[in-house]
């Protein structure tokens, strides 16, 4: 009767495992043992170390194996539900450094254009910024900004190529132009490389005087440099 009922419990919990979104092994967790610990594996031990460049950054980890396949997988193989945990760890990492006393922020994410936003389905930094928010105690504002040119794909451009084929990408958005927000804006984006997204995403929100104190990120390039640039 006891191997019965061990082989039924069994079973059930199996039957309620879900795959793992990267590897498809069974899991009752986001992630399996196996590609958690690889994803920790990626996490930078000082991240409030990039926050003393000209443009402060916060990343949870280096954009290389796993983490840059989870972020691959969040977005062209659509499985949104990686953000929730990714976001977590981000928010839990900020808490955890003396930035969390900064609670007045107001946290934005990076927009997508609205074309790539229908294809796509869902815009993995407003994602990514609700967890962090829901960790961090922070204000999500997702209306601060807009994407209003559809720029093509940046990872082959050089930095000064970026940030010219990013001029005049953004426009305040519609929450910022109802209400200017009193506090300042924190920008959040799944990957900082060169900086050139978030630069003009700040330079579109300080043309309304609206304060960007810098941005986090899941993940950095392990090239990326800090930019010459001082926030208004």
């Amino acid at each position: 009767m006891k191997y019965w009922k061990n082989l039924s419990q069994g079973l059930l919990d199996l039957f309620l495992q879900s795959q793992c979104p990267l590897c498809e092994r069974p899991t009752s967790t986001d992630f399996c043992t196996y590609c958690e610990k690889q994803l920790n594996r990626c996490q930078i031990t000082q991240p409030e170390k990039f926050w003393g460049n000209d443009f402060p950054v916060f990343p949870w980890g280096t954009y290389s194996g796993s983490l840059k396949r989870a972020l691959w997988t969040l977005k062209y193989e659509k499985q949104p539900k990686i953000a929730q945990p990714l976001g977590f760890w981000l928010g839990e990492t900020w808490l955890k450094t003396r930035l969390k006393s900064a609670k007045n922020l107001i946290v934005v994410p990076i927009p997508l254009h609205p074309n790539k936003l229908r294809s796509r389905g869902f815009n993995q930094a407003e994602l990514l910024a609700a967890s962090f928010c829901q960790v961090t105690n922070l204000r999500l504002e997702k209306d601060g900004l807009e994407r209003i040119s559809e720029t093509e794909a940046l990872h082959s451009k050089l930095a000064n190529e970026r940030r010219e084929s990013l001029r005049g990408a953004f426009q305040i958005g519609k929450a910022f132009r109802q209400r200017h927000p009193k506090a300042e804006v924190l920008l959040l984006d799944d990957i900082y490389t060169t900086g050139a997204t978030a630069i003009e995403a700040a330079d579109t929100l300080g043309k309304f005087d609206i304060k960007v104190c810098g941005i986090v990120a899941i993940a950095t390039s392990a090239t990326a440099k800090p930019q010459n640039f001082h926030l208004k």
